[in-house]
């Protein structure tokens, strides 16, 4: 299994740089989570849009979803090979707490939504995944992906203040790819996490891995890890940032 990391700006996109989009990999399937701003050019450097898999969402805010559209337009408009062969109809997975939103997941023969629940274990290809609601404005849903092969673990909190929810969650996890968009001294936000929460997370859980991720754009990212490193020095722990590859 491989991630790599195509946005990871919480809120807007800057400095050539986008939102939160990671490539998850495994037996040749290609699984994006979720699509921000400047997500489908980050993708391109890749593989073609057109051989994405699966795309999943964990929420529907616009630094998560920004090149939905222009993704459903890409496969709508472009051809494998310079060929008349249109890409196979892409599932976009995705909570129904918001109805509106759901429903734009479905584009006729390009794109077809398709609901995930809390209560249940969902199958993308290689991936076993399950669901917990975080703590944010709107209805958002963290991910723990099982690579079926071989069992190895990612935890992505999505977007989520502190919930103590998150400690079980990430049990076992060989990586954790975590909101830390808020420095020490924020705790208990109610939008976001800070680089103490995090840290503590990874800790109680005894994750290896924590790479810290929808940063903020305008602040000393070397401070944000510090602050993480000293709340559990024994986790290695990563800034995100465009193009990071990590293996499981």
């Amino acid at each position: 299994m491989q991630l790599t990391v195509l946005g990871y700006w919480g809120g807007y996109p800057t400095k050539n740089e986008g939102t939160s989009s990671y490539l998850l990999e495994s037996d040749d399937f290609h699984l994006l989570i979720d699509a921000g701003s400047a997500s489908l050019i980050a993708l391109e450097k890749y593989i073609d849009p057109l051989e994405l898999d699966a795309l999943l969402l964990t929420h529907y805010h616009a630094d998560h979803i920004a090149d939905v559209g222009v993704l459903q337009y890409t496969r709508q408009l472009k051809r494998l090979n310079n060929n008349e062969t249109r890409a196979q109809v892409l599932p976009i997975y995705g909570h129904q707490d918001d109805i509106d939103n759901f429903n734009r997941l479905t584009m006729d023969r390009i794109s077809k939504g398709v609901a995930y629940s809390e209560e249940e274990e969902l199958i993308i290809g290689p991936f076993k995944i399950s669901f917990m609601k975080t703590l944010h404005p709107v209805p958002c849903y963290a991910t723990r992906i099982v690579e079926k092969n071989t069992g190895k673990i990612m935890v992505f909190t999505a977007d989520s203040g502190y919930l103590p929810q998150f400690i079980p969650f990430s049990q076992g996890a060989d990586v954790l790819l975590a909101d830390t968009n808020l420095f020490k001294g924020m705790e208990n936000h109610r939008v976001h996490m800070t680089s103490i929460e995090v840290a503590r997370i990874a800790k109680q859980a005894k994750v290896p891995k924590l790479i810290l991720t929808h940063l903020p754009q305008e602040s000393d990212l070397e401070l944000l890890k510090a602050q993480a490193i000293n709340e559990s020095p024994e986790t290695e722990i990563i800034l995100a940032k465009k193009g990071l590859v990590v293996k499981l």
